[in-house]
């Protein structure tokens, strides 16, 4: 990644995969019920700061996951503030590597030496405070096999969002890749077509880029409202848990518990449905396209 062109404390990788989000949403969804149940459980040691639903995620990771530290920050270059900042984030990754360490590694660079601000460097680590001194580094990479993202810059204005930015990173790089787009034709539902036409009104001036970009946007918005009816719905389901735990009847809470899972069930089929989806959209407007850019003469 060029440094002169990273934002602060963002990742500036290409767009997740749908099946990324997906994977997201369903952990979520599925670590809903464990978090509200399972505080009259003794609490790890990475449950001071990280939410149930984080930890949740990084306990199912598909792969190993390498998070590089870089606090590079000399004595004469970083305030005292600063200098703090850093040590809150080192606090933070152990509580990441600690919620998984079997899948989680955190290295540390912090020693100003050379070595360590070319690392820096080398990793699309942004350097700052020029003006005052040596070089500045203080960002994260997080890395798993090919896959890399990394925060440039981390600065204590973006820290409540570094949490959260840090567990979408970790996700990204280790998401499963979604099944290969078929190059054979594909049955078309029937207003599939009219669907794409709506979402991209000229098919022959789309690129695969554009529609990649825009039939992503459509699943987010799809998501988003399968993950407010999910709320809604498992709160419910939640509730009558709880219920019955109060009242002390064990058919009670058997018949709320069996109701809870299903609740989770059907969510969790709704949202492969619609990460499916996404798929033959993406499917259909390659044989839309070819046939717009190729007319049969």
């Amino acid at each position: 990644m060029n440094s002169s062109t990273a934002k602060a404390a963002r990742p500036t990788a290409r767009r997740p995969p749908g099946f990324a989000l997906f994977f997201f949403l369903l952990g979520a969804a599925l670590t809903f019920a464990w978090f509200e149940y399972g505080k009259t459980g003794t609490p790890g040691r990475a449950g001071a700061g990280l939410s149930g639903d984080t930890l949740g995620l990084l306990r199912q990771l598909n792969a190993p996951v390498q998070i590089r530290f870089y606090s590079v920050l000399p004595a004469g270059s970083a305030s005292p503030s600063l200098q703090d900042f850093s040590q809150r984030v080192d606090h933070l990754l152990s509580e990441f590597q600690n919620a998984n360490e079997e899948k989680i590694q955190v290295v540390r660079n912090e020693s100003p030496a050379g070595t360590n601000a070319d690392a820096a460097a080398a990793d699309g680590i942004q350097a700052f405070n020029l003006d005052k001194g040596d070089a500045c580094f203080l960002g994260v990479t997080v890395a798993s096999g090919d896959r890399k993202e990394t925060l440039a810059r981390l600065q204590p204005e973006w820290e409540a969002a570094l949490p959260s930015d840090l567990a979408r990173a970790i996700l990204r790089v280790t998401a499963e890749a979604p099944p290969p787009v078929v190059s054979k034709s594909v049955p078309i539902p029937p207003g599939i077509t009219n669907e794409i036409m709506r979402l991209i009104p000229d098919i022959a001036a789309a690129s695969p880029e554009d529609a990649d970009r825009i039939f992503h946007q459509d699943f987010l918005d799809q998501c988003a409202k399968a993950g407010a009816e999910m709320e809604a719905q498992v709160n419910a389901a939640a509730q009558e848990v709880v219920k019955a735990q109060s009242s002390g009847s064990a058919s009670e809470l058997a018949a709320a518990k069996k109701n809870l899972a299903q609740v989770q069930f059907e969510q969790t089929e709704k949202l492969k449905e619609v990460a499916a989806h996404l798929q033959l959209q993406l499917a259909v407007f390659q044989q839309m396209k070819a046939a717009a850019t190729n007319p049969v003469k």
